[in-house]
């Protein structure tokens, strides 16, 4: 082979070399720009569900500030007990309730009229609750301003039947319609006595959202798993699958023989 020859095929040989080197860098850049894109992807998601986490069952507190007005006759910790029925009833059964739960509204139908039987007859007292956890779970205000036309309801002696009309009337979970004040309002148009100047102004001054934030922190702190939690003189009856409206009555009878 000529030198010539020899010559062509090293300067073939260093071209091809040249070539595969060239290829092997834009590879190399186009990798490192794939990786960094997924990692800004990553920690953009990271930051998401960080936001979302520390905001899990949190209630939006930007209308939450000012002094805590507990409700009229509110009792217990902090005054944070919302009660119904005879002080001297035996039995007491712990509601922890969020009006925008949808299985808060199912225990509530369910049980309503033993308990309103139960509490009438001087056997039971029931000590409410109240949460916000659908407005940190879904967004939104509704949990807490219907609690707030709650508490305002309680301040007008008018708490149980307003309750009732609250649930009974319950949007979807994902509809937050209970952040209109304008609809908490018409829903007292259902209670007789309780739609008032009083009530309206208590409603849209928000007078106890920072009183209904407290209760949610209590209840969150509490070591709760979720609502309702109903507690019969300490015991969690929700989670006992063979209880029934009949089984509860035969209960706090037993106890107030």
């Amino acid at each position: 082979m000529s030198e010539k020859n020899r010559e062509g095929k090293r300067t073939a040989r260093q071209k091809l070399a040249a070539e595969r080197e060239k290829q092997k860098s834009k590879d190399k850049r186009r990798r490192a720009l794939i990786v960094g894109a997924s990692v800004v992807c990553v920690l953009g998601l990271a930051a998401v569900i960080g936001v979302v986490a520390a905001n899990a069952g949190k209630d939006d507190g930007s209308e939450a500030a000012g002094p805590i007005v507990a409700p009229s006759g509110a009792q217990g910790k902090d005054s944070l007990a919302i009660p119904v029925g005879e002080e001297s009833a035996k039995s007491t059964l712990v509601i922890w309730e969020d009006f925008r739960c949808p299985a808060c509204k199912a225990f509530e139908l369910a049980y309503r009229d033993t308990i309103h039987e139960l509490t009438e007859a001087g056997q039971l007292k029931v000590e409410y609750h109240l949460a916000t956890i659908i407005d940190g779970n879904m967004g939104g205000t509704g949990s807490r301003k219907s609690a707030n036309a709650a508490a305002c309801a309680q301040d007008a002696g008018k708490f149980t039947p307003y309750h009732d009309v609250l649930f009974t009337n319950q949007p979807a979970e994902t509809d937050d319609a209970y952040a209109d004040e304008g609809k908490l309002i018409d829903l007292a148009g259902k209670v007789d006595g309780l739609d008032t100047a009083a009530f309206q102004e208590c409603v849209k001054n928000g007078t106890h959202n920072s009183w209904v934030e407290k209760s949610n922190e209590a209840f969150r702190t509490g070591g709760f798993s979720g609502t309702p939690t109903v507690l019969l003189d300490g015991k969690n009856i929700y989670q006992d699958r063979s209880m029934t409206p009949a089984k509860l009555k035969q209960l706090v009878q037993d106890a107030n023989k």
